[in-house]
């Protein structure tokens, strides 16, 4: 019979890494998402779901790790008769898809239709907006585009003033 000898070693104690290494470990993960993750988002694998804001679709989202780029938010909106309402620092870009209709900015109604671009202008207290579907009961969907690096330098606030018609808690 072999006599087996078990010896104890003690692990090695880690040393926390440097912060060099946690900037070197950050780029590479965001240049592997670039290199890994998907150029193409196809909206049929993005769900439509229904928030206190309205009626959204999220394409390039904080909670989605699967894409290319993680440095942007982009969401189709659908105004049925209009949005919630809330307050951020601005700073966003809204083109209409489809539809026409209105946007109130800080209690000054703008009127916009299928092609037009609206520029939420950015303010220290932040910008409070709603949407408004013209004819409702038409389509009236836009696409909302937001730089994250941005919005965080901005101070990232976020109000909710009013919840969407269709939002059922």
């Amino acid at each position: 019979m072999v006599e087996r000898e078990l010896s104890l070693t003690k692990e090695p104690e880690s040393k926390p890494l440097s912060i060099y290494a946690v900037d070197v470990a950050w780029h590479k993960k965001f240049r592997d998402r670039a290199n890994e993750g998907k150029v193409v988002i196809k909206g049929k694998e993005r769900p439509w779901q229904q928030s206190r804001q309205g009626m959204a679709k999220a394409f390039l989202h904080m909670a989605f790790a699967d894409t290319a780029s993680g440095h942007w938010k982009m969401f189709v909106q659908d105004i049925r008769t209009h949005s919630g309402r809330h307050r951020h620092q601005g700073g966003i870009a809204i083109y209409v898809l489809e539809g026409k209709g209105w946007t109130v900015v800080d209690g000054v109604r703008y009127d916009w239709e299928e092609g037009d671009l609206i520029l939420l202008p950015i303010k220290p207290k932040g910008v409070e907006h709603q949407q408004f579907n013209a004819d409702p009961g038409k389509g009236c969907k836009w696409l909302g585009m937001i730089y994250l690096p941005f919005r965080e330098a901005l101070g990232a606030q976020w109000d909710q003033v009013e919840n969407s018609p269709d939002w059922k808690e």
